[in-house]
């Protein structure tokens, strides 16, 4: 995978002309059929400094840089890992995790199995598998895919937004606590768990639970996270094991 050239935020500058100074912003005008949340979809995909970068970089989505982001600051991901993925498609986590634990260089220990319910192109250097995670022998299947229990389960799913916050608060705080105890199920002693939130944090409970089952638990908006997107992600660090008090 290439790396950021610069080693700069690509968001840090906005690209103005030469001759007049003004912000160089594309603009989408609205086409017959439609819908005008497309429009602005498509004009913030093609104003976004990160969705350039990862173009350049070779990389599937600009999610990429979030992964990224987090490792830098919490030091998770390490050499000979053995690591799962949930709802990896298209596939920029699964990207970043093959250039990070070096799965493609001779003689690496590391292991990746990135998981999705849509097809997703393979990867060199991490395997990928058609699985619904919640399936009640898919534990089963990825420590066996794996040759042993996971040393890190990564989450960056997130369900169709709706637009209305307490419901899609509702929606993606379900899925992290699916993808939560789905991790103590395959994590061995001393793993990690990452999965993406909303702004609010993690429900009570379940951080409460984490706290249990982890020695550090802390949120974080990366920097590539978009400003105006209320999502975050919680990183659990040090799994005390299955049963912890």
């Amino acid at each position: 995978m290439s790396k950021k050239s610069s080693g700069k935020n690509p968001g840090a500058k906005k690209n103005t002309s030469g001759r007049s100074g003004r912000d160089l912003t594309v603009r989408v005008k609205s086409a017959r059929g439609r819908k005008s949340s497309s429009t602005r979809w498509l004009q913030r995909q093609l104003n976004d400094p990160y969705v350039a970068a990862a173009q350049r970089a070779g990389l599937r989505s600009r999610a990429a840089f979030k992964l990224e982001d987090l490792d830098d600051k919490f030091k998770f991901l390490k050499p000979g890992m053995r690591v799962v993925e949930l709802g990896a498609a298209p596939g920029g986590w699964t990207q970043v995790l093959v250039s990070r634990l070096g799965t493609e260089k001779p003689g690496s220990k590391s292991k990746i199995i990135a998981i999705d319910l849509q097809e997703m192109a393979p990867i060199s250097g991490a395997e990928v598998l058609l699985l619904d995670f919640m399936d009640d022998d898919a534990p089963d299947i990825l420590k066996k895919a794996l040759g042993g229990p996971a040393d890190a389960v990564l989450s960056d799913m997130a369900p169709k937004i709706t637009g209305h916050a307490n419901t899609d608060h509702l929606r993606i705080m379900g899925l992290a606590e699916m993808a939560y105890d789905f991790a103590k199920e395959v994590l061995a002693p001393g793993g990690c768990f990452v999965s993406k939130v909303f702004q609010g944090g993690t429900e009570k409970e379940l951080l409460a639970d984490m706290k249990r089952s982890f020695s550090q638990v802390r949120h974080a908006k990366p920097p590539s996270s978009r400003a105006e997107s209320a999502e975050m992600f919680v990183v659990a660090q040090n799994f005390r094991g299955e049963g912890a008090k």
